[in-house]
C-alpha cells in the first residue's frame, strides 16, 4: 500500500479546504441501511452464542465435566465458529468476486439464521448424550462459515455504493453490527436472567434468543432484496471474466498485504474477545452476578456504537490507519488495567474498565473496513479482504477466550500470563501499523488525509464541489479505473 498520507505542511501542500459533502443517492442509502440492519441481525446470533458459551453451555452440553474443564470445552466450541470463518471467507469471497456481492449476502444470512435456530432446538447432554455437543459443534461451524462471508461482504456492498468522500464512515457503520448485536443480545439475556429462575433459564429460557433467529431471517432477507449489485463490481465484470482468480492465486499475489492487515487488526479482535467473551466468565467468578455481567457488557457495547460513528468520521478525515492506531493505543491501556480493576469486585469500576476497553476496540474497528477494502483491486477484493479478516479472527480471536481460561487455570488463578500475551500482541501490532500506509481509493487513485493536502487535490475538491461531485477522502481525480 503506497504511502499517500500527509500530516504536516510543505512546499506543495495547503490546508484542506472545507467543502460540502456529496449527496448520497437512493442506492447508497439503501445499501447502508440494509447492510447495517443485516449485519446487526446476523451478528446477533454470533453474540448470543458467545454469551451462552461462558454461562449456559458448560451446564447444558458439558454437564459430565467438572467446572473448569466444562468451561474450557464450551469455549472450544465457541472457537470452532471462528476457525470456520476462513472457509467461509474462501468460499463466499470467491463467489462474491465472481457472481457479485448481493447474492452471496443473501446466502450467508440464510445460513446463519437456520443454524442458530437449530441450536435453540438441541436437546441437552442429559437426554441424548454426546450427540448434543456434537450437533452444537456442527451448527457452530455453520455459523462461522456464514459469518466468514458476511462480515466482508456487508463492508464491500456498502463501500462500493457509498459516496467517495464517505467510504470510511459508511464502512464503519457496518461495524455497528457487532456492538449493537451485543447490546440486543445482552439486554435480552439480562431480562431473561432477571425474570426467570436459574432452573427455568437453564431449562428453556436460554433457547429463546436462538429461536428468535427464525423471525430475523425473514426480515433480513426482505431488507437485502431491496439493494442492487454495486456499480464498481458491475463495471469490473468484464475484466473479472478475463482475469480469473482463485483463492490460491489471491494468497500468492497478496500474501504480504494479508499478513500486514492481520497484524493491524489484532488489537481490536483480541481485546474484544478477551473482554466480552472470557470477561463475562471472569466477572461472574469475581463477585458479580450473571445479570450484572450481562448488563456491563450491554452498556459498554452501547457506548461502542457511538465510538464507531465517531471513528468512521475520523477515518474519512485523518485516515484509516490513524483510526486503528488510536483504537489500538486504547486497547493497550485496557490490557494493563482490565483484570486488576475487575478483581476489585466493584460494579461501577468494572463497568468503567469494560466500557473503556470496548470503546477503544470499536473506535479502531471503524477504520479497518476501508483499510482492508482499499488494499485490493476489485476482482480480488472480496476474497483478499475476507481472508485477511478471517485470518485475524482465526489467529487472535478464536484462541483468546480458551487461552485466557486455560492460562488462568494452570497458573493457579493468576491473570499475569494472559495479560503479558495480550499486551505483547498489541505492541507488535502498533509497530506494524506505524510502518503501514494508506491504500489508494477503490478506483486506484491516491488518497490524502489530514489537515494539509497537495495543491492539486485541494483544487480538485473545490472543482468537484462546483459540480456537486466530491472526490474521495483524497483522490486527485474524479475518474479512474482500478479493477
Amino acid at each position: 500500500m503506497a504511502s499517500q498520507t500527509t500530516s504536516s505542511p510543505g512546499p506543495e501542500l495547503v490546508r484542506r479546504p472545507r467543502v460540502r459533502r456529496a449527496p448520497a443517492d437512493s442506492q447508497s442509502r439503501r445499501a447502508v441501511a440494509s447492510g447495517t440492519a443485516g449485519s446487526i441481525l446476523e451478528w446477533f446470533d454470533f453474540a448470543v452464542y458467545g454469551a451462552m458459551s461462558a454461562t449456559v453451555f458448560p451446564v447444558v452440553f458439558f454437564s459430565e465435566m467438572t467446572g473448569p474443564v466444562a468451561l474450557l470445552a464450551s469455549f472450544a466450541t465457541f472457537g470452532v465458529g471462528i476457525f470456520a470463518r476462513p472457509l467461509g471467507g474462501i468460499v463466499f469471497g470467491h463467489l462474491g468476486d465472481r457472481i457479485g456481492r448481493r447474492a452471496v449476502l443473501l446466502a450467508t444470512f440464510l445460513l446463519m439464521g437456520v443454524s442458530s435456530a437449530i441450536i435453540g432446538l438441541l436437546p441437552p447432554y442429559a437426554q441424548i448424550g454426546l450427540l448434543a455437543p456434537l450437533l452444537l459443534v456442527v451448527m457452530r461451524f455453520v455459523q462461522g462459515v456464514a459469518l466468514g462471508g458476511e462480515a466482508t461482504g456487508a463492508q464491500l456492498m456498502t463501500m462500493e455504493h457509498a459516496p467517495r468522500d464517505r467510504r470510511g464512515f459508511y464502512s464503519a457503520l457496518m461495524s455497528l453490527g457487532s456492538p449493537a448485536s451485543q447490546v440486543i443480545a445482552n439486554l435480552l439475556l439480562a431480562l431473561l436472567t432477571a425474570t426467570l429462575s436459574d432452573a427455568d433459564f437453564f431449562a428453556w429460557g436460554w433457547r429463546l434468543p436462538f429461536l428468535l433467529s427464525l423471525a430475523l431471517v425473514g426480515v433480513g432477507i426482505y431488507i437485502r432484496l431491496k439493494v442492487e449489485e454495486t456499480p464498481i463490481f458491475r463495471e469490473g465484470v468484464q475484466e473479472i471474466d478475463q482475469k480469473t482468480s482463485n483463492p490460491a492465486t489471491v494468497v500468492r499475489d497478496h500474501w504480504r498485504t494479508m499478513i500486514r492487515l492481520i497484524m493491524c487488526y489484532s488489537p481490536i479482535v483480541v481485546t474484544f474477545y478477551v473482554v466480552s467473551v472470557y470477561g463475562i466468565s471472569y466477572m461472574t467468578s469475581h463477585g458479580l452476578s450473571r445479570s450484572e455481567s450481562f448488563t456491563i457488557v450491554m452498556i459498554s457495547n452501547l457506548l461502542s456504537v457511538v465510538a464507531i460513528v465517531i471513528g468512521g468520521r475520523v477515518a474519512d478525515t485523518w485516515g484509516r490507519r490513524n483510526t486503528l492506531m488510536a483504537g489500538g493505543a486504547g486497547c493497550l491501556v485496557a490490557s494493563l488495567v482490565f483484570f486488576p480493576v475487575v478483581d476489585l469486585q466493584s460494579f461501577p469500576l468494572t463497568l468503567a474498565v469494560v466500557a473503556f476497553a470496548l470503546v477503544s476496540a470499536q473506535f479502531g474497528n471503524a477504520g479497518f473496513g476501508a483499510l482492508f477494502a482499499e488494499a485490493f483491486p476489485t476482482r480480488v477484493r472480496y476474497t483478499g479482504s475476507a481472508l485477511a479478516l478471517t485470518g485475524a479472527n482465526l489467529i487472535f480471536a478464536a484462541p483468546a477466550p480458551f487461552l485466557a481460561s486455560w492460562l488462568t487455570t494452570i497458573s493457579g488463578g493468576s491473570n499475569l500470563p494472559i495479560t503479558v500475551i495480550w499486551l505483547g500482541i498489541i505492541v507488535a501490532a502498533l509497530v506494524v501499523l506505524s510502518r503501514t500506509s494508506e491504500g489508494p481509493t477503490l478506483e486506484g487513485e491516491p488518497q490524502y488525509f489530514g489537515r494539509y493536502v497537495p495543491v492539486e487535490f485541494a483544487r480538485a475538491m473545490l472543482a468537484a464541489q462546483e459540480h456537486e461531485v466530491a472526490p474521495a477522502a483524497g483522490s486527485t481525480t474524479t475518474e479512474g479505473g482500478r479493477r
